[in-house]
C-alpha cells in the first residue's frame, strides 16, 4: 500500500514555506546527464531525461536498473554525483526535498495510526504553515478527488488497503504539488483493487490535466494504461523511451521488445530493404518481411519482433509471413489461449481468443503474421 513522504521544514523555513501550498502551474521535470554511485557504485548513469508539464511518464525495468533512484534523486533523497536535476526552470539539484514542492507516493503506506483522515491530509499543509482557512478548503476538495470525502473522520485501521493508498495519494496533492512522484503505488495491492486503482488514477490525472507525474513501476501493464511515454532502464542506463503506443509496436532493441509486453524476438541476417518502408530479412530457413521503422540498412544482422497476439492459425493474406513448428504446449487462460511452438529450436508463442479445438502439443502447426505486425529490431541495445 502506499505512503505519502513529506518533508517536514525546519523552524526557519516554517513561514517561507507557506507559499508551497499554492501551485505554481505545470512545472515539468528534467534530468541533465544525472549520475548516481552509491559507495562508488554506479547506480545511475549520465540520465538525460524531459518529463514535458502535463505528461505522465513510466520508468521501467528490473530490479536495480535505476528507476527509482532517478526518482529519489527528483526528491532530492539521493544527490547526483554528476549533472543536474530541474523542475520547471528551477535548478533543484541542491534544494531540499521540502523546498522542491513535490508529492511522493511510495509502496509500503504509512499514514499516521493515531490521526483521522482528514489529519492525515492536512499532515503536510500544517507543517508548511498554511492557515487554517486553507486546510478547511484543501483537505476536503482533496478527499473529494480521490472519492474518500465520505472517510474524513475514520482512523487508518478502518480503511482497507485501497482507502488507505487513496488517502495518501489525497495527502500528497494537498499541497498543490508540481510533480507527483509515484514509486511503485500499487505493488501491495491484489489483482482487483490494482486495477479499480490504475481507472482511479487515470480519471485523477483527467481532472487534474496540468500535475506531471513520474511513474516507477515493474508492471508494464500499469506503464501501458497510464503513462504517455515510457522509459526502460537497465543496469543504471536509459535503454529505450519513447510514447507508450509507438515504443510497444516498434521497440528500438531486443531488451525493450522482450520487457514491454511479451514478443517473438527470433535472430535474422541479410536484411533487404523493400518499398515503402518494408524490409525482408533471413530467419532460419525462410525470409520473414516487416517494418524497417529503424532504417536499417542493407545486409544488417537484426531480429524479427511479433507479438502473440498477431499471428494466427490461417493467414490473412496472400503475402502473410509463416514460421512453422511443433506445439510445444497450450495454456488455457480463461478468455484465451496460449499456444508455444518450438520452430528450429526456438520458441514462438500464440495467444488467441479461446479456442473449441485447441491444439494438441506434439502436433505440426504453421503460423501466420502480417509484414505490417513485424518490426525488424537493431541488434544494439542503445537508446532509442
Amino acid at each position: 500500500m502506499a505512503n505519502t513522504i513529506i518533508m517536514e521544514p525546519g523552524p526557519q523555513q516554517r513561514a517561507s514555506a507557506a507559499p508551497a501550498a499554492v501551485a505554481h502551474g505545470a512545472s515539468g521535470i528534467g534530468f541533465e546527464n544525472v549520475s548516481v554511485a552509491y559507495g562508488g557504485q554506479t547506480i545511475l548513469e549520465s540520465l538525460n531525461l524531459n518529463v514535458r508539464p502535463g505528461e505522465i511518464v513510466a520508468l521501467i525495468g528490473p530490479s536495480g536498473s535505476g528507476k527509482t533512484t532517478a526518482l529519489r534523486a527528483v526528491a532530492g533523497f539521493v544527490q547526483p554525483r554528476t549533472g543536474r536535476i530541474l523542475i520547471g526552470d528551477r535548478d533543484v539539484t541542491r534544494l531540499p526535498p521540502y523546498s522542491r514542492n513535490i508529492g511522493m507516493v511510495v509502496q509500503n503506506y504509512a499514514l499516521f495510526p493515531h490521526m483521522r483522515v482528514e489529519d492525515n491530509v492536512a499532515f503536510g499543509l500544517r507543517a508548511r504553515g498554511a492557515g487554517a482557512d486553507v486546510i478547511r478548503q484543501r483537505v476536503p476538495e482533496c478527499l473529494g478527488l480521490v472519492g474518500m470525502s465520505k472517510y474524513a473522520t475514520r482512523y487508518p485501521r478502518e480503511l482497507s488497503g485501497g482507502q488507505q493508498q487513496r488517502v495518501a495519494i489525497a495527502r500528497a496533492l494537498a499541497i498543490r504539488p508540481q510533480v507527483l512522484l509515484l514509486d511503485e503505488p500499487l505493488s501491495a495491492l491484489d489483482a482487483q483493487i490494482r486495477r479499480s486503482m490504475l481507472d482511479e488514477l487515470a480519471r485523477l490525472h483527467r481532472s487534474l490535466p496540468s500535475l506531471t507525474v513520474l511513474y516507477v513501476t515493474h508492471d508494464q501493464t500499469e506503464a501501458l494504461t497510464l503513462a504517455n511515454h515510457i522509459g526502460i532502464m537497465r543496469d543504471g542506463k536509459l535503454i529505450a523511451y519513447g510514447d507508450t503506443q509507438g515504443l510497444y509496436r516498434h521497440p528500438p532493441n531486443r531488451f525493450a521488445a522482450e520487457f514491454l509486453g511479451r514478443a517473438n524476438v527470433l535472430a535474422a541476417q541479410q536484411l533487404e530493404p523493400l518499398a515503402d518502408g518494408f524490409a525482408r530479412v533471413r530467419c532460419g530457413d525462410g525470409f520473414i518481411s516487416g517494418r524497417n521503422h529503424h532504417g536499417l540498412t542493407a545486409g544488417s544482422a537484426c531480429y524479427v519482433c511479433v507479438r502473440p497476439h498477431d499471428l494466427h492459425f490461417e493467414p490473412r493474406s496472400p503475402d502473410a509471413n509463416r514460421v512453422t513448428g511443433v506445439v510445444r504446449s497450450v495454456q488455457w487462460l480463461g478468455e484465451l489461449h496460449d499456444v508455444v511452438l518450438d520452430v528450429g529450436g526456438k520458441t514462438v508463442r500464440l495467444t488467441r481468443a479461446q479456442l473449441a479445438r485447441p491444439p494438441e502439443p506434439g502436433t505440426a502447426l504453421s503460423a501466420h503474421f502480417d509484414a505490417a505486425d513485424v518490426t525488424l529490431v537493431p541488434e544494439g541495445e542503445g537508446h532509442g
